[in-house]
Protein backbone atom coordinates (compact mmCIF):
# COMPACT_ATOMS: atom_id res chain seq x y z
CA UNK A 1 0.00 0.00 0.00
CA UNK A 2 1.25 3.46 -0.84
CA UNK A 3 1.62 6.11 2.41
CA UNK A 4 -1.01 8.40 2.22
CA UNK A 5 -1.26 12.13 4.02
CA UNK A 6 -3.20 10.00 7.32
CA UNK A 7 0.16 7.55 7.46
CA UNK A 8 1.87 11.58 7.26
CA UNK A 9 0.42 12.65 9.97
CA UNK A 10 0.52 9.91 12.33
CA UNK A 11 4.15 9.47 11.53
CA UNK A 12 4.63 13.76 12.45
CA UNK A 13 2.88 12.74 15.71
CA UNK A 14 4.94 9.85 16.73
CA UNK A 15 7.94 11.94 16.51
CA UNK A 16 6.68 15.05 18.25
CA UNK A 17 4.88 13.31 21.32
CA UNK A 18 6.28 9.91 21.17
CA UNK A 19 5.09 8.87 24.89
CA UNK A 20 1.48 8.75 23.36
CA UNK A 21 -0.16 5.90 21.54
CA UNK A 22 -1.34 7.71 17.95
CA UNK A 23 -1.75 4.29 16.67
CA UNK A 24 -5.74 4.94 16.80
CA UNK A 25 -5.15 7.87 14.28
CA UNK A 26 -4.66 5.19 11.49
CA UNK A 27 -8.23 4.50 11.73
CA UNK A 28 -10.49 7.40 13.50
CA UNK A 29 -8.77 9.91 10.57
CA UNK A 30 -9.36 7.56 7.62
CA UNK A 31 -13.15 7.19 9.01
CA UNK A 32 -13.85 10.60 9.34
CA UNK A 33 -11.89 11.39 5.75
CA UNK A 34 -13.63 8.58 4.67
CA UNK A 35 -17.54 9.70 6.28
CA UNK A 36 -17.21 13.63 4.74
CA UNK A 37 -16.23 12.11 1.66
CA UNK A 38 -19.44 9.58 1.82
CA UNK A 39 -21.42 12.13 2.50
CA UNK A 40 -20.61 14.67 -0.70
CA UNK A 41 -21.14 11.57 -2.76
CA UNK A 42 -24.44 11.02 -1.52
CA UNK A 43 -25.95 14.03 -1.08
CA UNK A 44 -24.94 15.23 -4.28
CA UNK A 45 -27.43 12.29 -5.92
CA UNK A 46 -30.14 14.31 -3.69
CA UNK A 47 -29.52 17.19 -4.81
CA UNK A 48 -30.52 15.72 -8.69
CA UNK A 49 -33.92 15.41 -7.31
CA UNK A 50 -34.26 18.28 -5.20
CA UNK A 51 -33.95 17.16 -2.27
CA UNK A 52 -31.93 17.61 1.05
CA UNK A 53 -30.37 14.47 2.59
CA UNK A 54 -33.54 14.90 5.37
CA UNK A 55 -35.90 15.12 2.88
CA UNK A 56 -34.32 11.84 0.99
CA UNK A 57 -34.67 10.52 4.48
CA UNK A 58 -38.28 11.16 5.37
CA UNK A 59 -39.32 10.35 1.66
CA UNK A 60 -37.45 6.93 2.07
CA UNK A 61 -38.80 5.78 5.37
CA UNK A 62 -42.28 6.53 4.26
CA UNK A 63 -41.73 4.57 0.96
CA UNK A 64 -40.23 1.43 2.68
CA UNK A 65 -43.31 1.53 5.52
CA UNK A 66 -45.25 -0.24 2.90
CA UNK A 67 -49.10 0.06 2.70
CA UNK A 68 -50.23 2.90 2.33
CA UNK A 69 -46.79 4.87 2.80
CA UNK A 70 -48.04 6.92 6.25
CA UNK A 71 -46.71 6.75 9.34
CA UNK A 72 -47.50 8.45 12.67
CA UNK A 73 -45.39 12.31 12.86
CA UNK A 74 -43.86 10.83 16.41
CA UNK A 75 -42.99 7.67 14.74
CA UNK A 76 -41.62 9.29 11.72
CA UNK A 77 -39.29 11.51 13.74
CA UNK A 78 -38.32 8.24 15.89
CA UNK A 79 -37.11 6.12 12.56
CA UNK A 80 -35.62 9.29 11.18
CA UNK A 81 -33.61 9.69 14.60
CA UNK A 82 -34.19 13.49 14.64
CA UNK A 83 -36.23 15.65 16.67
CA UNK A 84 -39.58 16.27 16.42
CA UNK A 85 -39.66 19.86 15.73
CA UNK A 86 -36.82 18.76 12.78
CA UNK A 87 -39.01 16.07 11.54
CA UNK A 88 -41.43 18.63 11.31
CA UNK A 89 -39.87 21.06 9.45
CA UNK A 90 -38.45 18.85 6.59
CA UNK A 91 -42.42 17.77 6.86
CA UNK A 92 -43.32 21.16 5.73
CA UNK A 93 -40.84 21.50 2.85
CA UNK A 94 -42.03 18.22 1.48
CA UNK A 95 -45.43 19.49 2.18
CA UNK A 96 -44.93 22.51 0.15
CA UNK A 97 -43.61 20.48 -2.78
CA UNK A 98 -46.47 18.04 -2.85
CA UNK A 99 -44.28 15.08 -2.20
CA UNK A 100 -46.17 14.41 1.03
CA UNK A 101 -49.57 14.93 2.89
CA UNK A 102 -50.36 15.62 6.77
CA UNK A 103 -53.79 13.79 8.08
CA UNK A 104 -55.05 14.50 11.70
CA UNK A 105 -55.53 11.04 13.31
CA UNK A 106 -59.54 10.08 13.66
CA UNK A 107 -58.72 8.21 17.00
CA UNK A 108 -56.97 11.46 18.42
CA UNK A 109 -57.40 14.62 17.70
CA UNK A 110 -53.31 15.84 18.83
CA UNK A 111 -52.19 12.53 16.42
CA UNK A 112 -51.12 13.77 13.05
CA UNK A 113 -50.16 11.21 10.08
CA UNK A 114 -47.85 11.82 7.11
CA UNK A 115 -48.41 9.84 3.79
CA UNK A 116 -46.43 9.95 0.53
CA UNK A 117 -48.31 11.24 -2.41
CA UNK A 118 -48.12 10.07 -5.33
CA UNK A 119 -45.70 12.55 -6.78
CA UNK A 120 -43.71 11.38 -3.80
CA UNK A 121 -43.45 7.95 -4.20
CA UNK A 122 -42.43 8.51 -7.85
CA UNK A 123 -39.51 10.90 -7.02
CA UNK A 124 -38.69 8.40 -4.07
CA UNK A 125 -38.50 5.42 -6.04
CA UNK A 126 -36.19 7.45 -8.83
CA UNK A 127 -34.16 9.16 -6.36
CA UNK A 128 -33.52 5.47 -4.47
CA UNK A 129 -32.75 3.43 -7.44
CA UNK A 130 -30.04 6.10 -8.40
CA UNK A 131 -29.14 6.30 -4.48
CA UNK A 132 -28.65 2.41 -4.56
CA UNK A 133 -26.26 2.70 -8.24
CA UNK A 134 -24.61 5.68 -6.61
CA UNK A 135 -23.95 2.98 -3.20
CA UNK A 136 -23.03 0.03 -5.81
CA UNK A 137 -20.21 2.12 -7.47
CA UNK A 138 -18.87 3.87 -3.91
CA UNK A 139 -18.36 0.26 -2.71
CA UNK A 140 -17.41 -1.27 -5.98
CA UNK A 141 -13.19 -1.04 -4.95
CA UNK A 142 -14.07 -3.59 -2.35
CA UNK A 143 -14.57 -7.49 -3.03
CA UNK A 144 -17.75 -8.89 -1.74
CA UNK A 145 -15.54 -10.72 1.56
CA UNK A 146 -13.84 -7.35 2.23
CA UNK A 147 -17.39 -6.00 1.97
CA UNK A 148 -19.50 -8.92 4.36
CA UNK A 149 -15.95 -8.61 6.74
CA UNK A 150 -15.92 -4.45 7.12
CA UNK A 151 -19.59 -4.95 7.27
CA UNK A 152 -19.32 -7.24 10.24
CA UNK A 153 -16.29 -4.92 12.06
CA UNK A 154 -18.24 -1.56 11.92
CA UNK A 155 -21.07 -3.41 13.37
CA UNK A 156 -19.21 -5.01 16.40
CA UNK A 157 -17.86 -1.89 16.80
CA UNK A 158 -20.83 0.50 17.13
CA UNK A 159 -21.91 -2.33 18.98
CA UNK A 160 -19.62 -2.45 21.46
CA UNK A 161 -19.66 1.85 21.35
CA UNK A 162 -23.46 1.41 22.22
CA UNK A 163 -22.64 -1.09 25.13
CA UNK A 164 -19.49 1.22 26.67
CA UNK A 165 -22.41 4.10 26.12
CA UNK A 166 -24.89 2.21 28.59
CA UNK A 167 -22.02 1.58 30.97
CA UNK A 168 -21.36 4.53 31.19
CA UNK A 169 -25.65 5.82 31.65
CA UNK A 170 -25.34 3.10 34.34
CA UNK A 171 -22.71 4.61 36.63
CA UNK A 172 -24.24 7.90 36.68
Amino acid sequence: MVADRVDEIQTQWALERPELDVSPLALIARLHRLGHRLTDELTSVYRRFGLSEGEFDVLATLRRSGGSFEIAAGELAAQTMVTTGAASKRVDRLERAGLVERRLSESDARGRFVRLTTAGRELIDEAFTAHMTNEARLIRGLTAGQRHQLEGLLRQWAESLDEADTDSDAVT
